[in-house]
């Protein structure tokens, strides 16, 4: 089928990761909130089926106290738990994390994040690499966070990472997509799901990365640190539904100059 402009529209395949087909494209975290009652109930407005965790934050001798921890907050009928790397900054530790994740019962899909420094957060790269490479062979199904550098994303895909996440900005910056071009240049030449992670700030930003093509949109800060973060989640989740069908439905091309929405015609 073509639309209207002759370009063949694209092909709406179903996400599959790790072998689970998904139906929601929004991927949320669950840090930053104030309340653990307040990220259930973002959560649930924001109609996801994936909630990545950080388990260095999370507190495990929680239940020696008598006390509930993150985990305890999260229906395990009702979402997938990504355990995620975050706040490692070498492959050693990052390996070490989806170890624990795994003996924790919390299956062997991990989002791999390995950051370079304290400033800009940005991903190391070449440790992230070095990483999925061992994961792979451990078992792991491994989303591989990562710059939006298209060689990098390439060469994560062909040491095989099940998804590549490139960022659309910093993380927590807020910026959402500041380098669409890569980001379809990534998508043109990727086998595996693309999922872009970190940097939305509002639904907008989700929309954007969504019409693109990408494959889903993960992330935290946005919803977490919203003024009303439960409205902001399901603006997320509208957003992340307009884009996806946006993009299905093909858009017009750009032009330099007006074309008339009316034809030509006499009377």
């Amino acid at each position: 089928m073509t639309s209207e402009n002759s370009r063949p529209l694209p092909v709406d395949k179903p996400l599959v990761l790790g072998g689970r087909e998904f139906h929601s494209r929004l991927f949320v975290g669950t840090g930053k909130y104030a309340t653990f009652e307040l990220m259930v109930e973002a959560l649930e407005a924001s109609g996801c089926e994936v909630v990545t965790v950080a388990l260095r934050r999370v507190d495990l001798d929680a239940h020696k106290r008598g006390e509930k921890n993150l985990l305890d907050y999260l229906d395990r009928s009702k979402y997938t738990i990504l355990p995620n790397t975050a706040g490692c900054f070498t492959k050693e530790e990052a390996i070490k994390v989806c170890l624990l994740a795994r003996e924790l019962g919390l299956g062997d899909m991990v989002k791999l994040e390995v950051l370079s420094e304290q400033k800009t957060l940005l991903p190391d790269p070449i440790e992230t690499l070095e990483a999925t490479k061992v994961l792979v062979k451990e078992g792991f199904k491994v989303l591989a966070y990562t710059n939006d550098d298209p060689v990098t994303a390439k060469k994560l895909e062909e040491a095989g990472a099940t998804a590549v996440m490139p960022l659309g900005s910093p993380i927590g910056s807020g910026l959402g997509i500041l380098n669409p071009t890569n980001i379809s240049i990534i998508l043109e030449n990727a086998q595996v799901p693309i999922i872009v992670d970190a940097g939305v700030g509002t639904a907008s930003d989700v929309a954007i990365a969504m019409e693109l093509g990408v494959d889903g949109v993960l992330l935290n800060t946005g919803i977490a640190c919203a003024q009303d973060p439960v409205k902001m989640a399901r603006a997320m989740k509208l957003a992340c539904e307009a884009g996806r069908l946006a993009y299905l439905a093909g858009r017009i091309p750009k032009k330099r100059y007006a074309s008339a929405s009316s034809p030509a015609k006499d009377f």
